[in-house]
């Protein structure tokens, strides 16, 4: 099946983050080369899908999940960030050296790749669009706080947010605060609030509301 429309992601229809025009040549390219037969398009979705669901943030939740229940592996985390993510079997390219940034009540952690679009994709799966895109790459750096706010996370003045640039060698994971009232769930539990943006760093992991 051919996909010749461009798919706004949700996200943009909030945040000023996201080129539509880059959108459009990307599909326009994609359904070009389906058309020639350099590309089967059933394989492709199943690429998509994998890194999306599977191999994506999915991952990256469990590990979120693991330090807030595991005291001895957020321990491990924070010293040698890929290796611990390693004993949970996430490793792989674009994930070769990794760095885990804690959140606190004091510090909020955010990256971006100010030059591309390094990601680490084992654990947060592909990149999205707003996090390639030259508006988020830049403002982060200049004005994070307003970046943060278009995202809906409003910090108090006296918490010190801290912009982490991922390079080619290095890419980074932001660990949330484990949100209130959620004492009592498991880790499997914990794991289904974690949230792709949450791991950048533009959003907070929240607790259900009937937990």
């Amino acid at each position: 099946m051919r996909r010749t429309a461009a798919r706004r992601p949700a996200s943009c229809a909030a945040f000023s983050f996201c080129d539509v025009d880059i959108q459009l040549r990307v599909r326009a390219l994609e359904s070009l080369l389906v058309d020639k037969g350099l590309v089967d398009p059933k394989a492709l979705d199943t690429l998509i899908d994998t890194y999306e669901t599977k191999v994506g943030p999915r991952n990256g939740a469990r590990v979120v999940a693991k330090a807030w229940v595991d005291p001895a592996f957020k321990q491990r985390l924070l010293a040698d960030s890929t290796a611990a993510i390693a004993e949970l079997g996430y490793i792989g390219r674009q994930g070769e050296d990794m760095v885990v940034l804690e959140n606190t009540p004091k510090v909020h952690n955010v990256v971006v790749c100010t030059l591309c679009s390094c990601y680490p994709w084992p654990v947060l799966g592909l990149p999205p669009v707003w996090y390639k895109s030259g508006p988020y790459r830049a403002r982060t750096v200049i004005d994070p706080r307003g970046v943060l706010r278009e995202f809906g996370v409003s910090l108090a003045h006296d918490v010190e947010v801290r912009v982490w640039d991922s390079t080619a060698e290095l890419r980074y994971l932001v660990l949330p605060e484990r949100p209130q009232g959620t004492e009592g769930m498991t880790e499997e539990q914990l794991a289904d609030l974690v949230t792709r943006d949450a791991m950048i760093g533009v959003a907070q992991v929240k607790a259900p509301r009937r937990w």
